[in-house]
């Protein structure tokens, strides 16, 4: 992180949603809602293998969320601060960037508008182009298609709409999400490797 050198080159990220992909998210009537607070926070088992893997790679893991909760006043932002205070001790995350409007507040930052992508990118001076975004939800996978990632949705067959626009992957898990990547970056490198030679 140090080294100039690394930091004046553009950097690929993985750009996460948190509830769903990196947590367990808590679904009633079949839609997704976060912890509560610490109590129902839950790390999803593949998470820490799977954002290990994609550190190894050299990827920047970066965590957009919507938390309108706050918004509506059934969360405060401190909880939602302790709740990225664990999730960041317990695993390889550079960073969190957090919307917590709600759709009326017309703001650029909640999902699908793609103004945490874009904060997060100029922050970290990430190419979102050769960057990925992983999401469970519609909103998601927009926000990272109108950034200009490649998006990978992990399908958790909840009660509303998927993708408007087909995701370059439909998944079942992080894991799959990461596994994915891994094999595209072996097949950039080994085009790469031919291009050379």
């Amino acid at each position: 992180m140090g080294d100039s050198s690394l930091s004046a080159a553009p950097r690929r990220a993985v750009f996460l949603d948190r509830d769903g992909v990196i947590n367990r998210a808590l679904v009633r009537d079949g839609r997704p809602y976060p912890p509560a607070g610490l109590a129902e926070l839950e790390i999803l088992p593949d998470a820490p293998g799977a954002l290990a893997e994609l550190k190894k790679l050299g990827f920047l893991l970066l965590v957009i969320t919507n938390q309108p909760d706050v918004a509506r006043g059934a969360q405060s932002r401190a909880t939602v601060e302790a709740i990225h205070a664990a999730l960041g001790s317990a695993l390889p995350l550079d960073d969190f960037f957090v919307c917590c409007h709600d759709d009326a507040d017309g703001c650029d930052c909640r999902k699908p508008k793609p103004g945490l992508l874009l904060r997060a990118a100029a922050r970290h001076g990430v190419q979102l182009t050769s960057s990925f975004l992983i999401g469970d939800r519609w909103r998601d996978i927009e926000a990272g298609q109108r950034a200009g990632c490649i998006t990978l949705w992990i399908d958790r067959g909840y009660a509303e709409p998927g993708p408007s626009l087909p995701p370059a992957a439909r998944v079942e898990s992080l894991g799959e999400a990461a596994a994915w990547i891994i094999r595209r970056m072996g097949r950039e490198r080994e085009q790469e490797r031919e291009i050379r030679s």
